[in-house]
């Protein structure tokens, strides 16, 4: 692991490093084949102040597990503290965050000085640097009320950080919630290509959010702190009971607070989690957000509501039998399949009806951004959606060994991956969908409910595919083959820049070598309504 304190010596790492990407990747596609794209370069950016605690710790073994590099950035900015803020005391503890980080495996830490970063030791009111400025509606609610200023340091750092190290992706935690909108904003107002992760909040035993600042607060503050997150669970209980309305929710915590005369209560607001908005009632989702006071330490917590039907996540490796399971599944619960394969496939279906080369990357993700493709409920349950792209009636097609062959490369590209998720995620809005794919419960829709990774053995998919290929009359596949080529793909998805398949951290596994798909189903089925009746 490198530290590094000035910008040269960033810039100088980060060109060797992709560099050395570059050369690893020319012999892994010798080796495969001519296509490229498949080995995974991407780098991941976890902005952090210092003083490393296991909420940060999270976000790096997320950034891990999705990057081929994972850089830390240590520094505490000034630019958003207040004069009458904690920025000198605000912990440093850089030696023990080098041990941590490399425990967790990080590539590099920059820790740069606020001179090496261009930024006076002042609050943003005096600094005279150029500026980042959010929308003023995001930023003058909840936190922004009693730290001016803040959020535009934040940014206008966060940007200078995106700048330098020019990230794939970029990974907040929830518990800052005004701060992760915010940010999410900034990327898409400011078109900058880089990925906003979002990772749930880590807690103590107590239910205490993980904080810097935790560490100001004695023991017995640490379990007085902890009425916050009792609070906002009484809130979620009177949620799920059937209330909407904002000021009962509001009240439901007010009152479990109460209780703990040491803590002094700043605001308890509902909003829209995206844009801010004070929200009356909730119609889809909303953010219960609470800061407070023990003493000196300033506190803050918040939950997402959501008033949906739950949804059902299902990852696994290709031939794994996750869309005849997620077909049944679906069916059995009364649930709407949202068969986002098909999606992949008739897009790369398109491609090939429009003769553009695979690696053609221009053309093809200016084809999956016009195109329009439609999912029909069916009752056949071996094909129970069907699929439309411009018009076309495509559910039979996309099945082919040709599509087939080429669907990862396809969904191997961002641009391809942005346009789907984003039209996927509108569809879950609702909930009420089983969903299955490779990257689902990890980025389409990581605050499913219910996770399931299904897996089998190789060669148990391979049967499976030449199953299949004879009951649909394709040409005869040696099991050989087919083995090699579910091999292949198994490493090619893993190890793709663009969400690699992996198995999300709160998933079950479920290994389905020698077992029905009846079978497989009423596991599934069951652990749904198991977790159901634990909400």
């Amino acid at each position: 692991m490198r530290l590094l304190t000035t910008v040269a010596a960033l810039r100088c790492y980060l060109t060797k490093r992709c560099s050395e990407n570059k050369l690893i990747a020319v012999a892994e596609d010798l080796r495969l084949d001519e296509m490229t794209g498949w080995y995974r370069t991407a780098v991941g950016l976890v902005p952090t102040m210092g003083n490393l605690h296991q909420g940060h710790l999270s976000l790096i073994q997320q950034a891990r597990h999705e990057n081929s590099t994972v850089i830390v950035s240590i520094f505490v900015n000034p630019l958003q503290f207040a004069p009458n803020e904690d920025y000198q005391r605000y912990p440093r503890t850089l030696e023990q965050d080098q041990q941590l980080c490399e425990q967790a495996g990080v590539d590099a830490i920059f820790a740069p000085t606020p001179e090496e970063m261009a930024v006076p030791q002042k609050s943003i009111q005096e600094s005279k640097v150029t500026q980042v400025i959010p929308p003023s509606a995001m930023m003058t609610g909840l936190c922004g009320r009693s730290r001016q200023g803040h959020f535009q340091g934040v940014a206008t750092i966060v940007t200078k950080l995106f700048n330098l190290v020019q990230p794939d992706r970029a990974y907040f935690g929830q518990k800052d919630g005004q701060q992760l909108a915010i940010i999410k904003r900034l990327v898409a107002d400011l078109n900058l290509p880089v990925e906003i992760v979002a990772c749930p909040t880590v807690r103590e035993a107590s239910g205490l959010a993980f904080s810097s600042r935790n560490q100001y607060l004695t023991a017995t503050a640490k379990e007085q702190a902890a009425v916050l997150y009792r609070g906002l669970q009484r809130a979620e209980a009177a949620f799920i009971a059937g209330d909407r309305n904002s000021n009962k929710l509001i009240a439901v915590v007010q009152q479990e607070v109460a209780m703990v005369s040491t803590v002094s209560v700043e605001y308890i607001e509902l909003v829209e989690p995206t844009t801010l908005m004070s929200l009356e009632k909730v119609e889809e989702e909303g953010m219960l957000a609470i800061a407070a006071r023990l003493g000196a330490t300033r506190l803050i917590d918040n939950l997402i509501l959501r008033d949906r039907q739950p949804i059902i996540a299902i990852d696994g490796p290709a031939g794994a039998g996750k869309s005849t399971v997620a077909r049944q599944v679906a069916a059995s619960l009364n649930l709407v399949y949202l068969d986002t394969g098909a999606m992949y496939r008739a897009v790369t279906w398109l491609v090939l009806q429009k003769g553009i080369a695979i690696d053609d990357e221009c053309a093809i993700a200016e084809l999956t951004n016009q195109c329009k493709i439609e999912l029909t409920p069916t009752q056949d349950l071996q094909s129970s959606v069907q699929v439309w792209i411009d018009g076309t009636d495509v559910t039979q097609v996309i099945r082919t060994i040709e599509v087939t062959s080429l669907v990862s490369a396809i969904a191997a590209q961002s641009a391809v991956r942005q346009a789907l998720v984003k039209q996927q995620q509108s569809w879950g809005k609702r909930g009420g969908l089983v969903a299955e794919g490779r990257d689902i419960g990890t980025h389409v829709f990581p605050d499913a409910e219910v996770k399931i990774f299904l897996t089998a053995s190789v060669g148990e998919r391979a049967r499976r595919r030449q199953q299949d290929f004879n009951t649909q009359g394709q040409p005869e596949v040696s099991l050989e083959q087919l083995e090699h080529d579910i091999a292949e793909r198994d490493w090619k998805d893993s190890t793709r820049k663009v969400s690699p398949l992996q198995k999300a951290a709160d998933a079950i596994e479920l290994q389905t070598d020698g077992l029905e798909v009846s079978e497989v189903t009423a596991q599934i089925v069951n652990y749904y309504q198991q977790r159901l009746s634990q909400c």
